[in-house]
């Protein structure tokens, strides 16, 4: 059984700093990439915001490219996201995923709400 749960969500002003974790249990990063996904405020679509595929190389979307980190523990098999410059625009409920290896490439975020496993969020609220 796959089980995701995020933690690290909070209310910051703009330009600070927030670190999102992601406990993971039931996925292997041998087999699965792990990614974060984000869904803004009045949205119901999550986007794909970074992902570490299995030999650890990590895909970021243009918005977030520069200030935030993906990462991930093989160790604790815990994914994090380092978020850094943050901005009111990246307000929103920030969901760690997970998919077998063959849906790593950016392509294929779209698809992970169908192939992939999701938790149950946390939420950042960036004030202006």
């Amino acid at each position: 059984q796959v089980q995701l749960m995020e933690s690290g969500g909070g209310s910051v002003q703009a330009g600070g700093s927030l670190r999102l974790s992601c406990a993971a249990s039931g996925v292997s990063h041998s087999r699965h990439c792990m990614g974060w996904f984000h869904q803004a405020p009045g949205r119901t679509e999550r986007e794909g915001v970074a992902s570490i595929d299995v030999d650890d190389s990590t895909t970021y979307a243009d918005s977030v490219k520069g200030r935030f980190t993906i990462s991930h523990d093989n160790a604790k098999n815990t994914l994090h996201l380092e978020m850094n410059s943050l901005k009111p625009e990246d307000s929103g409920i920030f969901f760690c995923a997970a998919a077998s290896w063959e849906y790593c490439s950016i392509g294929y975020w779209g698809i992970w709400s169908d192939v992939g496993f999701f938790g149950q969020g946390t939420q950042v609220t960036v004030s202006s």
